[in-house]
């Protein structure tokens, strides 16, 4: 009797769930055929569904994305508003709710794969510990941090970020006991501040917000900073495109090399955008100098409905996706930092909700927004000193320092001469070989080692790795292959 194989999936949170749920799925549809695989051990020391971008209970941390674009299964994108919908929820499926429930969801998700594998004769072992390494092979070898290994003949790694950034002056103080490397998890944040406290926030991002609005709320006084000094852009949600942009579909007809790329695929989503309406996109934003004035004057246009953009940002992203995808990293990374004016702004925008509540903030005087980034920074007497460029700035005094700048997109290193593959850093030879399958390769034309990446990890090849709907989408593709033994499935 031919022996069935074992496949390891590492990590529990978004991406891990969709390729559990994917890969029951897969095994289900063997026409009554006993699966191959006969056990599936899920490694992650959080529990399952609740990563750390989901698995927060504050009602605070909003999804950024609208219900309908953050289904897990790319055949059916009403799944997470169905879910939502039979726990009594009554709101559109275009707005935003808090993470938590989208946790929920994912953990459901993962308990139902998990149930439905068990009636097809395929036990699934969820393993509270963090993995180590991955010796590819024939047969994989995962070492866990407990010790423990599994011998495994497929392996996909699909864990979330985890490495804060160190930001720029802070990297004597990364171990201070003043200084949080990350706005979570928030009790934490909760248990090391306590209340009335000044805060300086580096960042001005999402995580920057999350930071503020829960540091505001608990009566700390706080300061957000970043080098550039600005808010994103204001939009309702982030939701699923509800019609076809032709402009878009001209991107996958750009030519790589054309010098004035960036400047074409601009005004394909000029032209995209107003095909939403016929208001310009510079009537659809505020140019106010002051970032505070420009976030109100975004956030009522927002709420009055004066804002299509929004619209066409998920089709940007994912026309952008396909058009970028498998460029050399060279020419991915710069053609992204030439799109960065609509990436920094309008993909990484806010909800209302939460401009709304910044506002709040702004205008009680309980939150500001620093008009540039410390020049330098030291701790003496209990309290940081920050001294701002510019002679006329006076000196910023802190009781404590968040960090809220992100997390470096979780990588693959290879050690022991490319024997061994290393799920934290080990110098500096990465993984940077994914081919459209998703498997780890040594290098460019190398055969595939039975390893898949899946969700932000892509991101060597992927732009917008973190976007759900590619996530969910590789989850399947990856699945399957694994389901069929290796065979190749199309994203």
């Amino acid at each position: 009797m031919t022996e069935r194989r074992v496949v390891v999936i590492v990590g529990a949170g978004v991406a891990g769930t969709a390729v559990l749920w994917h890969l029951v799925d897969a095994l289900g549809g063997a026409s009554g055929r006993r699966p191959e695989v006969g056990s599936v051990v899920v490694a992650d020391p959080s529990p399952a569904g609740r990563g750390l971008a989901f698995g927060e209970d504050d009602p605070l941390l909003m999804c950024n994305s609208a219900a309908d674009a953050n289904s897990l299964l790319p055949d059916r994108p009403d799944d997470f508003v169905d879910h939502l919908r039979g726990l009594g929820w009554t709101g559109k499926p275009d707005s935003c709710v808090p993470r938590a429930r989208m946790a929920d969801y994912c953990h459901d998700r993962w308990a139902r794969a998990r149930d439905l594998a068990g009636e097809q004769g395929v036990a699934v072992r969820h393993v509270r510990a963090a993995v180590r390494s991955v010796r590819p092979g024939p047969r994989p070898v995962v070492t866990l941090d407990t010790g423990e290994r599994v011998v495994a003949d497929d392996v996909v790694v699909a864990t979330g970020v985890h490495r804060p950034r160190v930001p720029d002056g802070f990297a004597d103080f990364t171990a201070h006991p003043r200084y949080l490397d990350s706005p979570y998890p928030v009790e934490r944040l909760r248990a090391q501040l306590g209340t009335g406290r000044r805060v300086l926030v580096l960042g001005s991002r999402q995580s920057a917000v999350d930071a503020a609005l829960l540091l505001c709320r608990d009566g700390h006084r706080t300061t957000m900073a970043s080098p550039s000094g600005t808010l994103p852009a204001v939009r309702t949600s982030l939701h699923a495109p509800a019609r076809d942009f032709p402009p878009l579909e001209r991107l996958a007809r750009l030519d790589p090399a054309d010098p004035l790329l960036a400047e074409r695929m601009t005004r394909c989503v000029v032209e995209a955008v107003r095909l939403l309406g016929g208001t310009p996109l510079r009537r659809q934003t505020s140019r106010a100098a002051d970032p505070v004035r420009r976030l109100a004057e975004e956030t009522a246009l927002a709420e009055a409905g004066a804002v299509q953009w929004p619209g066409v940002a998920a089709a940007v992203i994912e026309a952008f996706t396909a058009f970028a995808e498998g460029l050399p990293p060279d020419r991915r990374r710069t053609l992204t930092e030439r799109f960065a004016w609509f990436t920094d702004r309008y993909v990484t925008a806010l909800a209302a909700v939460n401009a709304r509540r910044l506002l709040v903030h702004f205008h009680s005087g309980e939150l500001e927004l620093a008009a540039t980034y410390p020049r330098s920074v030291s701790f003496g007497n209990g309290t940081w000193r920050v001294e701002w460029p510019g002679s006329r700035s006076p000196t910023g005094v802190f009781d404590h320092v968040v960090n809220a700048t992100g997390f470096h997109p979780p990588e693959l290193w290879w050690a022991d001469g490319g024997a061994e593959l290393r799920l934290v850093p080990h110098g500096t030879d990465t993984v940077r070989h994914l081919g459209p399958d998703l498997r780890v390769r040594r290098e460019p034309g190398a055969p595939p080692e039975r390893v898949w990446v899946a969700g932000v990890g892509t991101h060597p090849r992927v732009p917008f790795s973190n976007f759900l709907p590619t996530v969910a989408r590789q989850a399947r593709a990856v699945a399957r292959q694994v389901a069929a033994s290796g065979g190749f499935e199309s994203l």
